[in-house]
């Protein structure tokens, strides 16, 4: 294998992605596909563990999929694919979950933070073995680098350890991969409370900045976005969260280096730096926003699209799974 592979997936749990979902995870998956041999998943077997509604599971899926396609992710130069459309990844994660002990599957402080919410009796088995189904979907890539933010670093320990456990105990079969932790800036935290990440979990929506939001919407929620009691545009993230996540968004999207913007608004006052990001953050999703509505127009070639992902997906997953069945003694 000439590029080392990449692979990274999302949830379809939302009517858009946000601000912090493309700066933290789709901007740089965008960057490796350029480098790398990338594999990009929309994991929609993992948004079973909880609720859902069919027809918005569906909707969700495909308004992922023409949102990943507008911001940049190429079908030429990635594979773009629809999780459940790829059954190997239901087979190799049940041999994940046979591999993995109770004790360590207890231990996935994801598990016991949403168990904890909601109380263990409401929680789902699929909650409690989804690491083992996201270890399968790595390694069913033999996937080298899986870009993720530092949330899912211990799924990726875990992945590692049952690749390594299989491999000494029955053949080499599964690269081990490393966790690519994204970068600075990765992290954007909700404009309405800046000490907290921004999430589709946060109260009421009015610090959440979504990439189908209408340009008015968004420039409005700016202009309202919580700052300081001083007037300087500084970073400082203990003294001035508020203004540190605008700086930080702006230097992201524009390109600009975070000391230039400090210089750039040097004695003006937070309502000009304030419509300033909005600006920014408005003019560059224009573009996108409109080719993501355009996408979801042509359902039936937005579908095509992931069909021949999907059909890519599943020539390389069955190596896999027949390489591991084969070492497991499965007849074949």
């Amino acid at each position: 294998m000439s590029k080392k592979r990449v692979l990274s997936g999302i949830q379809p749990t939302s009517d858009s992605f946000h601000l912090g979902n493309y700066l933290g995870a789709v901007k740089q998956w965008v960057d490796l596909q350029e480098t790398h041999d990338a594999f990009y998943c929309i994991v929609d077997l993992h948004a079973l563990t909880v609720e859902t509604d069919p027809k918005l599971l569906r909707k969700r899926t495909l308004t992922s999929a023409a949102q990943l396609l507008a911001l940049g992710i190429s079908p030429e130069k990635s594979t773009l694919f629809v999780q459940s459309q790829v059954p190997q990844h239901n087979q190799l994660g049940w041999i994940m979950e046979c591999m993995a002990g109770f004790g360590e599957a207890s231990r996935m402080t994801q598990f016991k933070d949403k168990s904890s919410k909601a109380g263990a009796d409401a929680a789902r088995v699929g909650l409690f073995t989804y690491p083992m189904l996201m270890a399968g979907d790595i390694l069913l890539y033999q996937t080298n680098l899986v870009p993720v933010g530092e949330d899912q670093r211990q799924h990726i320990e875990l992945t590692r350890d049952i690749a390594g456990r299989f491999n000494s105990k029955y053949g080499e079969t599964f690269a081990i991969p490393e966790g690519f932790i994204l970068k600075q800036g990765a992290k954007i935290f909700d404009i309405q409370d800046p000490t907290a990440k921004m999430s589709k979990s946060s109260g009421s929506g009015a610090g959440l900045i979504d990439i189908l939001d209408t340009p008015e919407v968004n420039a409005k929620k700016f202009k309202s976005a919580v700052t300081d009691a001083g007037r300087e545009v500084k970073f400082d993230l203990v003294e001035k969260p508020g203004i540190s996540n605008l700086l930080t968004i702006h230097a992201a999207l524009s390109g600009k280096s975070i000391a230039d913007l400090e210089n750039e608004f040097a004695g003006k006052g937070y309502g000009d730096f304030k419509g300033a990001v909005a600006e920014v953050v408005v003019e560059y999703f224009r573009p996108i926003r409109a080719h993501a509505l355009e996408l979801l127009q042509d359902e039936a070639h937005l579908i095509s699209i992931l069909h021949k992902g999907s059909e890519k997906a599943r020539s390389v997953a069955q190596i896999t799974v027949d390489k591991a069945y084969k070492n497991l003694g499965i007849v074949l």
